[in-house]
């Protein structure tokens, strides 16, 4: 009993990977708002019904692929900082900085799922939350051991977090920086949603006939906004230096 128990188990299983990996398809073609569970199951020579009893509805598989979707992007940040000297703080933003550009660029559908227009009538369930904030939560752990470290500083004129702003900056801290002050928290929001901002241009097509060399760029913009946030040059170009 147990085995065929686990034989049904693994033959669902792959059939929620495959049909997952035809919306994914769809979804390259027809977009988040074409998405349709009739024509993933034309795709597979599958029977609706039969669709129906892995995702039960659309909005079922939309959850599925948008949790798959931060799952993959948080998994590519934390091998890249995995793969920095723990006290190497610039080096790490920089290293989880092309983390984020290359998995859009290789996976730019499932990026404008995550980050584009919503999808009209779809309300993302708590499900998608924590995967959702898997990238971010590394991003706190740097600034978080930049501070804790000494490395993190401030820098020249950079203007004072608003007052109205200390409920938001303490959930800040408590849910993804600890111990990092308010003024440097704002700092590194500001960063982290510019970072994500670039992207988006990039993708969307606002860079198109306007910035060629895309690279170099970016890699200035990653320059720019570590100083923002405070962290030092990346150990790899000090040691050049």
């Amino acid at each position: 009993m147990n085995r065929s128990r686990t034989a049904r188990e693994r033959v669902r299983a792959e059939l929620t990977r495959e049909i997952a990996e035809a919306a994914r398809r769809q979804l390259a073609t027809e977009g988040a708002v074409g998405l349709s569970l009739r024509a993933v199951a034309r795709e597979m020579g599958m029977a609706s019904s039969a669709v129906y009893r892995y995702f039960p509805s659309k909005d079922d598989l939309l959850t599925a692929l948008i949790v798959e979707g931060y799952n993959t992007l948080g998994e590519a940040v934390e091998q890249a900082d995995a793969g920095c000297g723990r006290d190497d703080h610039g080096g790490r933003w920089r290293a989880i900085c092309d983390a984020v550009r290359g998995w859009a660029l290789d996976r730019p559908h499932e990026y404008a799922l995550l980050y584009g227009s919503p999808v009209p009538g779809y309300q993302a369930p708590q499900d998608t939350v924590p995967p959702a904030l898997r990238d971010t939560l590394v991003f706190g752990r740097i600034v978080s051991d930049a501070h804790e470290a000494g490395t993190l500083v401030t820098p020249a004129n950079a203007p004072a977090a608003p007052a109205a702003s200390a409920e938001d900056l303490a959930r800040v801290r408590e849910r993804i920086m600890p111990g990092v002050p308010d003024d440097a928290a704002a700092r590194a929001v500001t960063a982290w949603s510019a970072l994500f901002g670039w992207v988006s241009f990039e993708l969307f097509g606002q860079f198109n006939n306007v910035v060629e060399d895309r690279d170099a760029l970016f890699g200035h913009t990653v320059a720019s906004l570590g100083s923002l946030i405070g962290l030092p040059a990346p150990r790899a170009e000090i040691d050049r230096g």
